[in-house]
């Protein structure tokens, strides 16, 4: 019997995911779920490169979750708050879950409550919830963890992911402040609705919980990026002098030091200022450790395969929420997902 697997947010991450896992051996797609009027109703094989013709995209998830599925992967929004009742029926239909939400990449973090309840759910359900992604999920937090595996001890830590915005939509563009001014820039991060990157809280939670630290305070800065060249792409236009993205920093202070830096400016066209992507990791510790990753591993497709690749982990881990520092180490899957399966 193959692994069987239900589809909830079929958007730029879900629907890549709904392909990726048309790919593997070992993966049938049973249901799909999504509430965009262009995809309701439609065969899923239709949209989606390889997917099964025998899948309706339907709206209504309660009749999708009632059907005989091992695991649902949920890709529809950022945070723990937001997910959480799409969670909560997943689970309650007795359903593994993988949750691309940035926040449920640790949500003991800034809704411990939240994650509480999920644990509880699942438990009293027999199954697993994961939070997963390229970041939070891998670089900036799982990649620095294994990292520091190798030294006997650890001072601090530094890190950057610097990415390329462009082939991301409107919204992207809109939470980190591409095209504006600086006065929107700055009122936008003042009202909330210009977030910078989602999930710092939660890379520093999982970094620390597998390191044994406690940090004293966690303080974040988010600055516009202000484009000295005109920048445009599919979805914005970005003249001399207006925002081309924000430099969000975080930094996890113990005893007044910050022993935990983490660096993620995002920009439309870096390039064009002579700025080159890459994902960066410092460990400074008995020995040193350097990483550097050049280009930055890319968002989308990161995101995408880190879900999938994490089908058998998950199905196989004790019931509860989990994370990716308590699994074991994430790998492509390259042949018959079964033969993972304990």
């Amino acid at each position: 019997m193959s692994v069987k697997v239900i589809h909830w947010g079929l958007g730029a991450m879900g629907g890549g995911m709904a392909e990726l896992t048309a790919k593997k051996q070992g993966i049938t797609s049973v249901g799909a779920i999504d509430i965009d009027p262009n995809r309701v109703g439609k065969i899923l094989g239709d949209i989606f490169e390889g997917q099964s013709k025998d899948v309706i995209i339907e709206e209504n998830p309660e009749g999708v979750l009632s059907k005989e599925a091992d695991l649902v992967i949920i890709a529809t929004g950022s945070f723990t708050k937001e997910v959480f009742p799409q969670i909560k029926l997943a689970l309650e239909n007795k359903k593994n879950v993988i949750c691309i939400a940035e926040e449920m990449a640790y949500p003991q973090q800034q809704e411990p409550e939240l994650a509480e309840e999920i644990d509880k759910i699942a438990k009293e359900n027999g199954v697993t919830v994961l939070g997963t992604g390229i970041n939070p999920g891998f670089v900036l937090d799982t990649l620095i963890i294994a990292l520091t595996g190798v030294c006997m001890d650890v001072e601090k830590i530094e890190a950057a992911r610097i990415n390329d915005l462009s082939p991301f939509g409107p919204t992207v563009m809109k939470t980190q402040g591409v095209g504006t001014t600086v006065e929107e820039f700055n009122k936008g991060i003042e009202e909330g609705y210009i977030v910078g990157h989602v999930g710092f809280q939660e890379s520093l939670g999982l970094i620390t919980k597998a390191l044994g630290w406690e940090l004293d305070e966690i303080k974040e800065t988010k600055e516009p990026i202000i484009s000295n060249t005109y920048r445009k792409t599919k979805y914005v236009e970005v003249q001399p002098g207006m925002v081309a993205g924000c430099k969000h920093i975080a930094y996890g202070i113990k005893d007044g030091k910050t022993i935990i830096k983490l660096e993620h400016p995002q920009q439309v066209l870096p390039e064009l200022e002579g700025v080159n992507t890459g994902d960066y990791i410092n460990v400074f510790g008995t020995p040193n450790v350097n990483m550097a990753i050049k280009p930055e591993i890319p968002g989308g497709i990161g995101t995408i395969a880190m879900a999938v690749n994490s089908i058998a982990n998950v199905i196989n881990a004790d019931p509860g929420l989990t994370t990716m520092a308590e699994l074991p180490v994430p790998a492509a899957i390259l042949g018959d997902i079964k033969k993972m399966l304990k």
